[in-house]
């Protein structure tokens, strides 16, 4: 069903809503007729919604507002993660796709002076600049776009990258689907040139996927072994969405075994020059 929008995204009906803001945020001026999908244009309103009311992050005592096409953090596991886990000796920090800056915005809630995060999606750039500065995080953080890493080296390298293998089809997907474990790989294959000699990456991931049958079991560990690093730790939870498996749900039974792990890496003797 589509949808006929008229100049300024008014709503030509009887008692219609006012949609001109949520539409001028994802589309940009309309200056003609123009007609959108009905599920699309629902799509449009919701995130507009998350966008200005937030999601709560316990782990920072804030709000993260999600933007249009910008995958929004309403898992608390890995979060969690992130905040608990103790942290290195460290100055610099790289949220290596940052999504939203959720990730950022903790690291630089318990102490991180300098946040540099990282995005290939346009949107995302945006989003983290968005929340990082209404955090009040913004002479602390940088956020440039662009494919895993910024130029340099830093202690800590942070990444959360989608855990799914498969083709994403659009943005949103992006954040959920890993086209041949590429961010997976290259994030590990990369990491030992950004680290500083005693810096350390701490890699966020489901092991979802293995109980599925869609990843090596021994993908992470191959990889990080060719590319130089050394495990140095794994911190575990069970996932968040356990509770809220229903019995009906056909991959009731393997989600409900589902665990979220950081793994931490390091490189050996002092690391790679």
């Amino acid at each position: 069903m589509l949808v006929q929008l008229n100049p300024g995204f008014v709503l030509d009906l009887r008692r219609a809503p006012s949609i001109d803001r949520a539409c001028q945020q994802v589309y940009g001026d309309l200056a003609s007729e123009a007609v959108v999908s009905l599920q699309g244009l629902a799509g449009v309103l919701g995130a507009h919604e998350w966008r200005r009311t937030g999601i709560v992050i316990p782990a920072l005592d804030a709000r993260i507002h999600p933007h249009y096409g910008v995958f929004a953090p309403t898992r608390t596991d890995y979060l969690d993660l992130v905040a608990r886990i103790p942290l290195p000796p460290a100055r610099t920090a790289f949220d290596v796709g940052t999504g939203t800056g959720v990730l950022a915005a903790i690291l630089l809630s318990r102490g991180i002076p300098r946040v540099v995060a990282t995005d290939i999606e346009d949107r995302a750039v945006t989003c983290a600049r968005d929340n990082l500065d209404r955090l009040g995080y913004a002479e602390r953080a940088t956020v440039i776009r662009h494919d895993l890493f910024p130029a340099g080296r830093a202690d800590l390298v942070v990444c959360n990258p989608p855990w799914m293998p498969g083709t994403a089809t659009s943005a949103l997907d992006a954040g959920v689907f890993d086209r041949g474990n590429a961010m997976l790989t290259g994030f590990l294959r990369q990491l030992p040139d950004h680290l500083t000699p005693h810096g350390e990456g701490w890699l966020l991931l489901s092991d979802l996927p293995e109980l599925l049958g869609l990843r090596d079991p021994d993908l992470l560990r191959s990889t990080a072994t060719a590319a130089g690093l050394v495990i140095r730790g794994r911190c575990a939870a069970a996932s968040a969405t356990r509770s809220t498996i229903r019995r009906r749900d056909p991959l009731a039974a393997i989600r409900s075994r589902e665990t979220i792990s950081l793994w931490t890496f390091g490189c050996p003797a002092g690391g790679r020059t």
